[in-house]
């Protein structure tokens, strides 16, 4: 099954696709994961991305592209994948509809409310990337992830300022490809809201799983 993960930041998309990649044996693919493995393995479109992130600037849509296509072409996606991160635009959703037919999109459905405690407590290892939380679940030893024993830390785009910024980019670029996918009747409802083991009750169910 082919999927797309869409929902605000702070949704759970990320937290649940760890748990659908196991319960549907498909790999999570990430425009994060894609370019830190670009990045490492030195390739031509590699490099482009490292000189953008270096400059400190967005990897522009043309090269995430790319480097999406690419990845899709790899033997570990041949039953499927879950997609989460991407598209995040119209124009990205149409060059993905290009190269690769989509089964599903799932829509987590959270208020900004709800966006706003989530992130605000976010914590983050620097070295593999888990998410913790400060409320719900917080490393065993505070700073410190228990998975890599990596730095656990607050990210700047976790600030309460960053998040309402980040809301608001949200709704005016990526929030209309809930109509776009509706309109092509792919798209699935999940309320993000509740706990992770709701959710993943709730994904099963919209799945028929």
């Amino acid at each position: 099954m082919k999927m797309i993960f869409l929902g605000p930041p702070g949704a759970g998309k990320g937290t649940l696709a760890d748990r659908a990649k196991d319960i549907l044996g498909i790999p999570q693919i990430s425009t994060g994961g894609i370019f830190r493995a670009a990045v490492a393995a030195g390739s031509p479109l590699g490099l482009k991305v490292k000189s953008i992130m270096d400059a400190g600037k967005l990897v522009d849509d043309e090269t995430t592209i790319e480097l999406v296509k690419e990845r899709l072409t790899q033997d570990d996606v041949k039953k499927g994948y879950i997609l989460d991160g991407f598209p995040r635009t119209i124009p990205q959703a149409e060059a993905l509809a290009g190269f690769s037919t989509v089964d599903k999109v799932i829509n987590f459905d959270i208020p900004d409310s709800g966006v706003l405690v989530r992130l605000g407590g976010r914590r983050v290892c620097r070295m593999c990337g888990f998410n913790f939380h400060a409320v719900f679940n917080p490393p065993p030893q505070e700073g410190v992830c228990d998975k890599c024993g990596g730095e656990v830390y607050i990210r700047d785009d976790d600030q309460p300022e960053a998040i309402q910024k980040r809301l608001e980019v949200y709704r005016a670029q990526t929030e209309p490809l809930i109509n776009y996918y509706r309109e092509k009747n792919l798209l699935l409802d999940i309320d993000a809201s509740p706990m992770i083991e709701e959710i993943v009750v709730s994904f099963k169910k919209v799945l028929g799983l």
